[in-house]
This record gives structure tokens, C-alpha cells and sequence, in this order.
């Protein structure tokens, strides 16, 4: 394929080709206005499934991510698609304490991002795999990495702090990053416009609220507080993750014979709302299944919206205060009898949400009395990494 030689001058708004890289998984995106599409399963047997721009999905040859980014450019005819691409922005979810920005990689950054696969095992080499694939198929683009963690980056030394020997901190990096930066830093800022403010005057809440969970404490635009920490098991209950739980408990099972490799499992994929519904990690199942008289299923919602109100009154603290709580996210965004629980147990901040706009997902679900506005804003990680990738690489200032 014949491309570009250098970026166009001219083009303060280019689109932008944003890829999220997983060990089994491909998101590709051309924003503001191009296709999308998705590629599961990379590397089964039976071949990858591939679904792009809502036609339906079919099997593809894709043994890794490069053969699944190849899978993505041809079903979209990249010459048309990709000939006026100015970047590529890629999600990284952990930059650990040296990427605290967007980064335009070369192979220096990469090397340092090989450093840090310790600290995301899990999804720090699907990151790398997606960069590496990129960089051999548009090696005369700037490439970006964008950080999950970097809108904590500035947490301050009582938040990110474990009470464990300084040590630990210093000789192994164990300390809180923070996790869904980026969902957090894009939300924070939308709903703050749309209740006519400015995010820099406000004590913010943001609730990313999905199989994955966590809660921040955005005060005047800076992340104070999150409830994920040394990794996104952290904080609050998700679909199959525990979130807290007393660190005694993982000690005991190991006394009784419990590998490593089991308690990982238990705690991040058989924990949650499956683990104490005993029927599913989405909440909708769950939710069917509690309505239908399922004691378990009911006490895993009970559970899961008093750590919700759990996760609101500890980032007031960070804050001293609050002004503004935002619900995102597949579960934040479209269970109101979620976002109802949790706000009962709020009434003594100021927190009322008013029946009929909550029913209808808001945007502004507040009602007249309350004294702490409370939004729906839908998340919209990918279209942040396009801008943050465009103004890093020297395409634009953000919008």
C-alpha cells in the first residue's frame, strides 16, 4: 500500500487511527467520522471473528494482533480508508511512573514499556503487540500511546501510598496508579459542561461503572483519588472481580492449598457479581434473575450499589466535598435501579435523583432539592485518545 511520505500541514483536525490491543482482542477506530471494528478470539483455531462498521461478524484468518490489524485494513479498503490518517493512538493501560502524559513512541519509549509489562502482565504485551503492529504497517506515522493511568499520575503521597514498607515502594514500583484514566479525565470534563460549569470549579465523582469498576476524585480537573490501585482488582465490586477484600482471606486459602495461579482466578474472574449471583457478570442477568426471586442475585445488587455509595462518601473525603457525581459506563449509564440504590444511601450529602429522569437515563438525573447535581455522560475513551493522540503528535490542539 502507497502512503504518505510526511503529515499534512493542513489538517489541524485529522483523523486519527485509534487501536486498543489485547491479548486475544483488536478495537480499531478512524475518528472523528471513519469505520470501527472488532476483532475477538485472535489466535483460536478455528480462526479470529471479525465484526466491522455492524456487518454482521465472520471468521478471519488472524493467528496475532498483526494478523488481526491486517483482518481490519483490508475489510475496510484501507487505501480509501487510511490515506489521510495523521496518527495513530494506541491505549496503554499502564505507564507505570514514567509515562505520565501522551507519548509519541519510539524505540526508546517501547523498550521502557517492556520495562513495566511486570506491572500489567496481563495486558501490557497485547498493548505492545497492537504498538509493534502498527509501527510495521505505518512506520511514516507518529504513533501515541495514551495511558490509563496518567490522569492519576498526580495523585497525591497519602493517596497512592500503601501502608507497607517504603521498600516495597521503592525497590518493586507497588503503589496506587489508578485505572480508566482516560474514561474518568473525557467524562468529568463533558458533564461539568453540560451542567453549564466549568470542570476547573468543581469537585467531581466519576463513576465508571461496567464488568470493569472504579471510582475517582477529579477536584477542580485533577484526579486525587481512585479506587483501583496497584492493578484494576482494586476497589469497587465489577463483573467478575473481587474488588476489596480483606488481603487475610488470600493468605488463608494459600494455607489451604490454593496455588497462585487459583487465587487469581477466584479474584478476577470468579468474584463479582458472578461470584455472589451464582448466575452472571452482567448486571442485566442478574438483575432478571433477582426479580424472578433469586436471594443470591439480590444480595450481589445489594452489595454491589452500597460499594458504589461506599466508593462516593470516600472521594469526598480526597475532595472535601462534592459537587457533581457522573455515572458512565455500561452499567452506570443504563441501570437506574443501580444508580437509585446508590443514591439512597447518599441522602446525607445532598444526593436526590429524581424517579422520572433517572427512569430515563438522564442526561441530568437530579432533582429539584438535591444539593449535588448527579449526570449520566456517556463515556467516550476512544474519541479522548484521538484527540490527546492529535495534539501529541503535533495535529491539532484538543477540542
Amino acid at each position: 500500500m502507497e502512503r504518505r511520505s510526511a503529515r499534512s500541514e493542513e489538517a489541524p483536525n485529522e483523523p486519527v487511527l485509534v487501536l486498543n490491543a489485547g491479548s486475544s482482542s483488536l478495537k480499531a477506530a478512524v475518528l472523528p467520522h471513519g469505520p470501527r471494528a472488532l476483532v475477538e478470539r485472535i489466535g483460536a483455531p478455528e480462526g479470529a471473528r471479525l465484526r466491522s462498521d455492524g456487518a454482521p461478524s465472520r471468521r478471519v484468518a488472524a493467528a496475532d494482533v498483526a494478523g488481526a490489524l491486517d483482518a481490519v485494513l483490508t475489510a475496510w479498503g484501507a487505501e480509501a480508508t487510511l490515506a489521510r490518517i495523521g496518527c495513530v493512538g494506541h491505549r496503554v493501560v499502564h505507564g507505570a511512573e514514567r509515562f505520565v502524559a501522551p507519548t509519541v513512541l519510539d524505540d526508546a519509549a517501547v523498550a521502557a514499556l517492556r520495562d513495566a509489562t511486570e506491572l500489567a502482565p496481563l495486558h501490557l504485551p497485547g498493548n505492545l503487540a497492537g504498538i509493534a503492529a502498527a509501527r510495521a504497517r505505518f512506520p511514516e506515522l507518529p504513533h501515541v500511546a495514551v495511558f490509563d493511568t496518567a490522569f492519576h499520575a498526580r495523585l497525591p503521597r497519602r493517596a497512592y501510598l500503601y501502608p507497607l514498607p517504603m521498600r516495597l515502594y521503592r525497590e518493586h514500583r507497588i503503589r496506587r496508579y489508578g485505572f480508566h484514566g482516560t474514561s474518568h479525565d473525557v467524562v468529568s470534563e463533558r458533564a461539568a459542561r453540560r451542567i453549564g460549569r466549568e470542570r476547573s470549579e468543581l469537585r467531581i465523582v466519576t463513576l465508571h461503572l461496567g464488568n470493569g469498576a472504579s471510582a475517582a476524585a477529579v477536584d477542580r480537573g485533577r484526579s486525587v483519588d481512585t479506587t483501583m490501585g496497584f492493578t484494576p482488582m482494586e476497589g469497587l465490586m465489577m463483573g467478575t472481580r473481587s474488588g476489596d477484600v480483606d488481603p487475610g482471606i488470600v493468605l488463608h486459602l494459600a494455607r489451604e492449598g490454593a496455588t497462585p495461579e487459583a487465587i487469581d482466578a477466584l479474584l478476577n474472574r470468579e468474584s463479582g457479581l458472578l461470584g455472589l449471583s451464582g448466575v452472571s457478570n452482567d448486571v442485566r442477568d442478574v438483575r432478571a434473575a433477582a426479580d424472578a426471586g433469586n436471594v443470591d442475585a439480590a444480595a450481589a445488587l445489594e452489595v454491589y450499589a452500597y460499594r458504589v455509595a461506599q466508593a462516593v462518601a470516600r472521594m469526598t473525603v480526597a475532595m472535601n466535598g462534592v459537587d457533581l457525581i457522573v455515572f458512565t459506563g455500561g452499567v452506570g449509564e443504563n441501570d437506574a435501579a443501580l444508580r437509585a440504590d446508590a443514591a439512597a444511601h447518599l441522602a446525607f450529602l445532598g444526593v436526590r435523583l429524581d424517579p422520572e429522569r433517572n427512569r430515563a437515563h438522564g442526561p441530568d438525573l437530579s432533582a429539584a432539592e438535591a444539593t449535588v447535581a448527579c449526570v449520566v455522560e456517556p463515556t467516550d475513551e476512544e474519541g479522548r485518545i484521538a484527540e490527546l493522540a492529535r495534539a501529541a503528535s503535533g495535529g491539532g490542539a484538543r477540542s
